[in-house]
């Protein structure tokens, strides 16, 4: 029952009350980010949802567009500014991901919507994470984040599947806001998220 219908149900009902009671957030936010960042305010991605289904994900930007004396962009790492660190430590960079929920192109729960370009690198078991909606949290995020192997990444993935209900989600979101506070595995070392994932070694 909480698999076919309450999971999609409540993901609708969050988002609409978190539209309702917290769109002076959004204003703030996305005003903080105009006058630091510049625009766009939103950063736009594709990205591969349930069964790998392309959708477009939305994000408060977090980085700048410095480029170097050629005119490339510099590494994320050096793109990314106090401002944008803070963004996403908080998560509140992932505010505009309500509306992805709302169009049911989300969870709140489940396994994060990785590059559009990993998805021919998956093993079959990694491929399992897209037999759910993507998540704005989920189980490997509150078990280690990005500070953890994609190897780890993508067990927790697959074990969320095979196992997620109720109780699992509230206990996910209730560690997602403790994690926010403590700030815990935001990125791996000398990485503004994580290294890239090339695909698995033969």
């Amino acid at each position: 029952m909480y698999r076919c219908f309450f999971k999609r149900f409540l993901d609708i009902l969050a988002a609409l009350i978190a539209f309702t009671c917290f769109w002076w957030a959004f204003l703030i936010v996305g005003y903080l980010v105009k006058t630091r960042l510049g625009s766009p305010v939103i950063f736009k991605q594709e990205r591969p949802g349930k069964n790998g289904e392309i959708f477009t994900m939305y994000k408060f930007r977090s980085m700048t567009d410095v480029k170097d004396k050629n005119g490339k962009l510099l590494s994320d790492a050096e793109r990314l500014p106090k401002f944008g660190k803070l963004l996403r430590a908080t998560s509140l960079d992932e505010l505009p991901e309500l509306w992805n929920v709302l169009k049911g192109e989300m969870s709140l729960v489940g396994p994060r919507p990785l590059l559009v370009e990993y998805l021919g690198r998956y093993s079959d078991f990694q491929a399992r994470r897209h037999e759910v909606r993507p998540g704005i949290t989920g189980w490997a995020q509150v078990n280690g984040r990005n500070a953890i192997s994609w190897d780890e990444k993508f067990r927790l993935d697959v074990d969320y599947v095979d196992s997620y209900n109720f109780l699992l989600d509230i206990k996910i979101l209730f560690l997602t806001v403790k994690k926010v506070f403590v700030k815990e595995g935001i990125s791996q070392e000398n990485n503004a998220t994580m290294t890239k994932f090339e695909g698995n070694k033969l």
